[in-house]
């Protein structure tokens, strides 16, 4: 079993939803399609059929994930954290010291993450580097383009 794993309540919503669609029309499409092709006779040289299968496959196996990841879900609700250091949830200002470019991002639970829209996985390089940190500090990490430097600007929890 694995350990609890870090969501914003957004988040957890956002799986909800999407587990309520392929549970509810997914599925059922799914299994519709399934029948259809079956009427076409053979299923040895059937695409519609394979193709059918392939797509239950795909959704019942996110249905599992999802289901697995929310059972294994720590919800945090971000607007009730109060904390004078960087943290799960905390959306965080930071100043490029290589290029003077100003970045700002929230620390997300992995499922969630989607760092063009500025939300990085608590399992980062650099969410991991700069967790614990206050503003002014200086933080190093290695990133895929080599070594970084940043400076934390502010933080908040919104």
């Amino acid at each position: 079993m694995s350990d609890r794993q870090p969501m914003t309540l957004q988040g957890k919503e956002k799986l909800e939803a999407e587990l309520k669609r392929l549970l509810s029309v997914e599925r059922p499409d799914v299994i519709k399609a399934i029948e259809e092709a079956r009427g076409h006779g053979d299923l040895s040289e059937n695409a519609d059929y394979d193709a059918a299968k392939e797509r239950q496959a795909f959704v019942e196996s996110r249905i599992a994930d999802i289901q697995t990841k929310l059972a294994n879900a720590e919800v945090i609700d971000i607007a009730s954290i109060k904390s004078n250091t960087i943290t799960f949830g905390a959306t965080v200002q930071l100043l490029d010291l290589d290029s003077e470019e100003k970045v700002s991002y929230q620390i997300v639970g992995e499922e969630e993450a989607d760092v063009k829209n500025g939300r990085i996985s608590i399992f980062s390089p650099l969410a991991r580097s700069i967790i614990g940190k206050k503003k002014g500090d200086v933080v190093e990490f290695k990133s895929p383009k080599g070594e970084k430097e940043f400076e934390v600007l502010n933080f908040s929890f919104k």
